[in-house]
């Protein structure tokens, strides 16, 4: 009577109820993994924003002095080659003097580029400068026109009520 009782058990002691028990969870856990994937995959970006995430330019044709705008995820991107003297204007400005202190080294990556978001950090609004005519402000960067804000040669504010510079990098 002793055989009968066990006989079910293997020479290590489980059963056949044990291993039924792991198979139908490895089962369930398959199961829910794939019922839950689609939703995880649609919370990934769509091709199109992934296409907007990055933008390159040729920077060949801007010649020194020139102010070009492209469009990166639907804001402008205002972009600058240099001249010497303007990289040192904005080289020459005391940090002190300025609402957010920031080293114009720490916001080019080279010298004869500037590179930022063309946003005015204030109402969001869209500063003059870019093209040929319009107005700079008194340091020679941009000027937006809808409270006054004034930003030199690095994008740096100057006057006015914008909380901080232009967004670089």
């Amino acid at each position: 009577m002793t055989d009968t009782a066990h006989s079910d058990r293997s020479e290590d002691g489980e059963t056949r109820r044990d291993f039924l028990y792991l198979a139908a969870g490895a089962v369930g856990a398959v199961g829910a993994g794939i019922a839950v994937w689609p939703i995880i995959d649609s919370m990934n970006p769509s091709a199109e924003v992934l296409a907007l995430a990055t933008t390159e330019v040729d920077l060949s044709p801007i010649e020194e002095g020139q102010r070009v705008t492209v469009t990166w995820r639907g804001s402008p991107v205002f972009i600058e080659h240099r001249t010497e003297q303007q990289i040192a204007a904005a080289r020459d400005v005391v940090l002190e003097e300025l609402p957010d202190p920031q080293a114009d080294e720490d916001r080019v990556q080279r010298p004869e580029w500037l590179v930022m978001v063309g946003v005015c950090t204030h109402l969001g609004c869209i500063p003059l400068g870019q093209n040929p005519g319009q107005t700079r402000g008194e340091f020679g960067g941009w000027f937006c026109p809808c409270h006054g804000s004034v930003f030199d040669t690095s994008g740096r504010i100057r006057e006015g009520p914008a909380p901080r510079n232009l967004t670089t990098r």
